[in-house]
């Protein structure tokens, strides 16, 4: 409860802060290559469910027919505005409507696509469903985007692992911190 209470006043606030620098982003995607601003991808929800994550846009429109692929460094399917996105993790504010609505938490386990669950063992899928995606999680915090698929089970599941309300909320500050350090000092995302 405590934890939702706080996603929901901060996803809140920072909506309404931020609602002309995310409407400015969104002008500069859509003038910049063709394609809507939003990118929107089925993800797993807590409880093994699916809802609709929201970004911006940080690649080609035609990037899906250049093939399903992880993303590197060097990407040709990324724009120049989306590269920046991804280095300061701007790309991730539009994920802020999720966590308002609930099916985000501000800090969590990324969110998986449905085709990454054969990576899962039963035990695994359950235990890193129990608790709602993150915006951030402790595999981004220590890692960024080069922890392996193994590196970040783990941390995911380590995330997972029950704790006392307050205990969670003090480990996802945390968390927090290690990101803002993470992206001021390594960069966001790959590419």
């Amino acid at each position: 409860m405590l934890k939702r209470t706080i996603d929901l006043v901060v996803s809140g606030s920072a909506l309404v802060v931020l609602a002309l620098p995310l409407m400015s982003i969104a002008a500069v995607i859509s003038a910049t290559s063709p394609g809507g601003a939003i990118f929107r991808q089925i993800r797993v929800a807590r409880g093994g469910g699916t809802f609709t994550i929201w970004k911006f846009r940080s690649m080609r429109a035609d990037a899906p027919s250049m093939g399903p692929h992880f993303t590197a460094a060097g990407d040709p399917r990324i724009t120049p505005v989306g590269r920046f996105l991804r280095k300061t993790s701007l790309d991730e504010l539009p994920q802020l409507i999720n966590v308002f609505l609930g099916d985000m938490s501000l800090v969590g386990p990324r969110p998986n696509v449905p085709r990454q669950r054969n990576e899962y063992t039963q035990e695994e899928w359950d235990a890193r469903n129990a608790v709602r995606p993150g915006i951030t999680g402790l595999a981004q915090a220590t890692l960024r985007s080069a922890a392996t698929q193994e590196q970040r089970t783990a941390l995911d599941l380590e995330y997972a692992r029950p704790r006392g309300e307050f205990a969670r909320v003090a480990f996802d500050l945390r968390i927090i911190a290690m990101t803002v350090r993470q992206v001021l000092t390594k960069g966001g995302n790959a590419g």
